[in-house]
């Protein structure tokens, strides 16, 4: 009885255990389009969250959580291991694969299938799409060192302050104004391909894919000494048309873009993008084949596990413009703007069309409490502001500003704030989750 007494209490205490939150110490990318130091988020949260010394004079862009491993995740130090620095996460999760639950498991293997992010964007990143899982497959094959994995990257970024992006193509009838307001881009194609937007309807979908994958790629593989010329010439007419009228968002933005990255074609190859300003609060997401290029601001991004980035514009890192025309969908648009939902008190979520993630978002007073509720898949949960403690059925942690932990499937989270507090929950899309 004794022995089996101590069995059962060990099992019991290996269960506590695993099931524990897990706090993270996060990766961080210094990329040249990154905010400088205290001026970033990412800075402000990884100084937080890390315990090395930080360097406040450089960019800070990106703070990654996850298994990706171009910047994995580690287990903070762990009494019940002897201590676990130096443990990643996707390591720890091998050895624990429970933690998952038996969906993902299934689903996604022994990994997390999606990467949890901060950006703090000071100039525009690169025009750019994400693979679908066939190209991503293939790229990956070919160029391993260009495209580090073999997975698509759908993605939603969830803005913090007021965030700026290019975002699909614009709707047809705008696009018809754009060739006419800007004969520079007449000059790059040629009139007759530009011309052929004027002869073909919204409705024959078709066509207008055609046309515009037609008059897209003439631009985006013109000659650097073309588009020097053409880029030039662009940016003298706005100057001087400027001093007798008012230049439009997108050309005042068009100036800014050349000033980041003189000579681009992604200077020009904006006037074909929608421009989206997002509030604080409002979500854009991406599917693959999708062009985009975020530009300014502070957001939290989800995605797809995948580091895949196929670049043609708008950056001094390597372009493969040929598959990036290849691969667009020529979609027409505005993209849809996510507002989230309120699923409790205090907790707004945000659910794309994939499978792999979701968002919540909890803004929870000074004093106030509030659940996140037991669900069948694991999760990444982020402070960002403020204090508060943080409780399950195994264990009790104060929280606060730059702390990052794992939650484990099955775990239900308990929060309470003692000053207002603000966390972001990433998690697998509840859909698939709840799905038969």
């Amino acid at each position: 009885m004794e022995i089996a007494t101590v069995v059962k209490a060990n099992g019991g205490y290996e269960a506590d255990r695993r099931r524990r939150l897990r706090r993270l110490r996060c990766s961080v990318k210094d990329y040249a389009w990154g905010k400088i130091g205290s001026d970033s988020l990412v800075y402000r949260v990884y100084a937080a969250n890390s315990d090395q010394p930080i360097d406040s004079t450089r960019p800070y862009a990106e703070l990654w959580m996850g298994t990706h491993e171009s910047g994995p995740s580690y287990l903070e130090d762990d009494d019940a291991d002897g201590g676990s620095d130096g443990v990643t996460l996707r390591s720890w999760i091998a050895e624990n694969p429970e933690a998952l639950g038996d969906r993902v498991l299934e689903k996604w293997g022994c990994d997390l299938p999606f990467l949890f992010k901060v950006l703090s964007v000071g100039r525009a990143l690169s025009i750019q799409s994400h693979p679908d899982k066939v190209l991503a497959k293939k790229l990956h094959k070919a160029h391993p060192n260009l495209y580090k994995d073999d997975n698509h990257k759908p993605e939603m970024a969830l803005a913090y302050t007021q965030f700026e992006a290019l975002c699909g193509f614009i709707p047809l009838q705008e696009l018809k104004s754009v060739i006419r307001a800007i004969p520079e881009i007449e000059e790059l194609v040629g009139s007759e391909e530009a011309n052929q937007v004027f002869c073909i309807s919204e409705h024959d979908e078709e066509k207008v894919k055609s046309a515009v994958r037609t008059i897209f790629t003439l631009l985006m593989s013109a000659g650097p000494d073309t588009t020097k010329q053409i880029v030039s010439k662009l940016k003298h007419r706005l100057h001087m048309e400027s001093q007798e009228r008012h230049l439009t968002d997108k050309e005042r933005l068009v100036l800014k873009l050349e000033k980041q990255y003189p000579d681009d074609i992604g200077v020009i190859s904006a006037f074909f993008f929608n421009y989206v300003k997002l509030n604080p609060g409002e979500a854009l997401y991406l599917g693959a084949n999708e062009p985009h290029a975020y530009l300014f601001g502070e957001c939290i991004e989800v995605m797809a596990t995948s580091d895949n980035v196929v670049r043609a514009g708008l950056t001094s890192k390597p372009l493969d413009i040929q598959t990036l025309c290849s691969m667009l969908s020529y979609k027409l648009g505005f993209p849809e703007i996510l507002k989230g939902s309120r699923i409790r008190p205090y907790i707004t979520r945000y659910l794309p069309p994939f499978e792999e993630f979701e968002v919540d978002l909890c803004d929870l007073p000074c004093g106030a409490s509030t659940v996140f509720p037991s669900v069948p898949g694991p999760s990444l949960l982020l402070v960002l502001q403020g204090e508060g403690r943080m409780s399950t059925d195994a264990s009790a942690d104060e929280i606060s500003m730059g702390d990052v932990l794992f939650v484990p499937a099955d775990t239900e989270i308990h929060l309470k704030s003692s000053s207002d507090l603000k966390l972001y929950r990433a998690g697998i899309n509840s859909r698939f989750l709840d799905s038969p």
